[in-house]
């Protein structure tokens, strides 16, 4: 009995260890994946920073200028684009983002889903899905996430949607990851705070802009809602490394514990046996 025991603890252990072989590789990966993705989500945010400061600065500085993309209409609906993973193994980034959806979307508002780990939950749950087959999150491009930009936007410019928004996964740090809402359209601007030329100490002088600022707004309004869509994809990714990262060393440490504490349990029923063996023998010796 005790032999069957240790053959068993014995298999139990060789078991954790390789487990913990496959989290060990699974958190490197993404530890190299979480490093590479952070990095380019640092370097649009520049970029992205300073489009939405150009469109503030327009529409700050000409009141009176007009533009389909900020005027709001009385559509009770809202669409919303999803961002979610398409693999697992990645803690509660899924949860938390269907949670969400459960918490603050109503079912029969449209909703764009980018990635394919939710796509049967969102369906099996009653909610309206507009693409017909799940889109992958790691092998979309710029392209594709433009296209289905522009679906929102087409809808909100027919009056089929009063809101257009993303719901993403905010990159806070390397261990925290919190979804959130970003709104696209109607576009919500901020005025820009006044700033003084470091040289002559005065305000910053207002950019003049042709043909029409009305026109400009038109053309740059939309290439800053896919900025800023690309730029929360970028932070939904990265997160989603970072999420798979914090759980697979939360397994491999798990796995650490869990083989000692069987290692414990295995040397002391090896211990038992000896000694019951020793017992047997000494007591063998006695009687003869």
């Amino acid at each position: 009995m005790a032999g069957q025991s240790r053959q068993a603890l014995r298999s139990r252990i060789k078991s954790v260890k390789s487990t913990r072989k496959i989290t060990k590789a699974m958190e490197m990966i993404a530890n190299a994946k979480l490093f590479k993705q952070r990095n380019k989500m640092e370097a649009n945010r520049e970029y992205a920073q300073r489009l939405q400061d150009t469109v503030n600065s327009i529409v700050t500085n000409n009141p009176e200028a007009e533009s389909a993309f900020l005027i709001k209409n009385d559509n009770p609906h809202i669409m919303t684009i999803v961002f979610c993973s398409d693999l697992g193994l990645c803690g509660g980034y899924n949860a938390n983002i269907m949670k969400k959806i459960k918490e603050e979307l109503n079912p029969e508002d449209p909703i764009l889903l980018i990635g394919t780990k939710l796509y049967r939950q969102l369906q099996e749950a009653g909610y309206k899905l507009i693409n017909e087959a799940p889109v992958s999150s790691d092998k979309i491009t710029f392209q594709e996430l433009k296209k289905a930009v522009e679906q929102g936007i087409d809808m909100y410019r027919n009056k089929e949607v009063g809101i257009v928004q993303l719901l993403y996964t905010r990159f806070v740090n390397t261990m925290s990851f919190q979804p959130d809402f970003d709104q696209l359209l109607p576009c919500v601007t901020q005025e820009p705070e006044q700033k003084e030329d470091k040289e002559t100490g005065k305000d910053h002088q207002e950019t003049l802009f042709e043909p029409s600022a009305e026109a400009i707004l038109d053309s740059l309004i939309p290439m800053m809602i896919q900025d800023v869509a690309y730029a929360d994809w970028m932070e939904s990714t990265t997160s989603e490394q970072g999420s798979r990262r914090v759980a697979m060393k939360t397994a491999s440490d798990n796995a650490d514990d869990l083989a000692s504490s069987l290692q414990l349990e295995y040397n002391k029923a090896r211990q038992a046996a000896i000694t019951q063996e020793i017992t047997e023998i000494v007591g063998g010796s006695s009687a003869v």
